[in-house]
């Protein structure tokens, strides 16, 4: 019996890349992490990937000989068509890079590329929270929110490679709305995304006139030290004004999810990210909102999930983008 295809997936993150050799089955072997150091510039960048890469090879005790393919998901804007990442916000001063050229010529193996966001759906949809369901949406929540749309096994790249930026899903007045990141107004992002839900938590305790933990550790100018967990842990232990924070994040995400299932119908939604932590009843209540506003059929039938691979869905998505493109030839 012939011995399963191997298949190296890079992760590369604002902080840390971090890869794995993967097996046809979706088995990882050992991930090893390096820093990524994007200030010294996109050389030193590649030249790391390309270093990332070899500890994992060596890491499973194999040889590049051993790997059919290789995965790479990076952040930010990118032309996936071209192998270009144009202007990543988290890896300044890299600009017009061309990743996967670069690596097929240091490797002479097939690459593929693929955004992070979308990587991490693949990963779920293949092995994770997803495994067996025909299409998929990701929603991650981080320090922004990210998405990835999985169709019959395929990711949606979208015409100009922005297919799946469910952050920049229009939930307010465009024009009165929270600003994001982006520049623009009413954006999911600007309300769900784990550094939003401390912003809010911060607005609400100003005016709240009842007794809450979340004054003390929110009245400062600088709330760096502050996370989104803290919120929601202060919530779990009874505090009103923090519930109602937690209560507005499951509202806001279920607008996201009736926005999805309006425009794709996938069999499961899943979120991904820091909040899953927030456990069970914040999934209910996200569950319970989109029952109210959504479409009523689709509603009644999506799957509502936490992502189940947590940190290791993005290489593991790039292994399996590489998976496919050696298998299409």
């Amino acid at each position: 019996m012939a011995a399963a295809l191997k298949f190296v997936g890079l992760d590369v993150g604002g902080t840390t890349m971090k890869a794995a050799v993967v097996d046809d089955y979706g088995l990882a072997g050992p991930s090893v992490s390096l820093p990524t150091e994007a200030h010294r510039g996109a050389d030193v960048g590649l030249e790391t990937m390309c270093e990332t890469i070899r500890r994992a090879v060596a890491a499973s005790r194999l040889t590049m000989t051993d790997v059919a393919g290789i995965g790479v998901a990076t952040p930010g804007l990118m032309d996936i068509k071209l192998g270009i990442i144009l202007d990543p916000p988290n890896l300044k001063p890299w600009r017009n890079v061309e990743i996967p050229q670069h690596i097929r010529k240091v490797f002479h193996k097939p690459v593929a590329f693929q955004n992070d966001a979308n990587a991490a759906a693949l990963g779920e949809h293949w092995v994770g929270a997803g495994k067996g369901a025909p299409s998929l949406v990701l929603f991650t929540l981080g320090t922004g929110v990210g998405g990835g749309i999985i169709v019959d096994g395929r990711v949606l790249e979208g015409e100009h490679s922005h297919g799946g930026e469910l952050g920049h899903l229009r939930i307010d007045l465009p024009d009165r709305g929270r600003l994001c990141g982006c520049g623009r107004r009413g954006c999911l992002e600007a309300y769900a995304s784990a550094t939003a839900v401390v912003d809010r938590a911060r607005e609400d305790q100003a005016g709240y006139r009842g007794p809450t933990r979340l004054r003390e550790m929110l009245a400062a100018d600088d709330v760096s030290g502050v996370s989104a967990k803290d919120v929601f842990d202060v919530a779990a232990q009874g505090d009103l004004l923090a519930q109602k924070v937690v209560e507005d994040t499951a509202y806001y995400l279920a607008l996201g999810a009736c926005a999805v299932m309006a425009t794709v119908d996938p069999e499961m939604i899943v979120f991904g990210g820091g909040m899953t932590a927030a456990g069970d009843s914040f999934l209910a209540k996200i569950r319970e909102y989109a029952l109210r506003f959504g479409l009523a059929y689709p509603a009644s039938k999506v799957q509502i999930r936490f992502a189940q691979l947590g940190s290791d869905a993005g290489f593991i998505g790039a292994a399996a983008c590489a998976r496919q493109l050696v298998k299409q030839g």
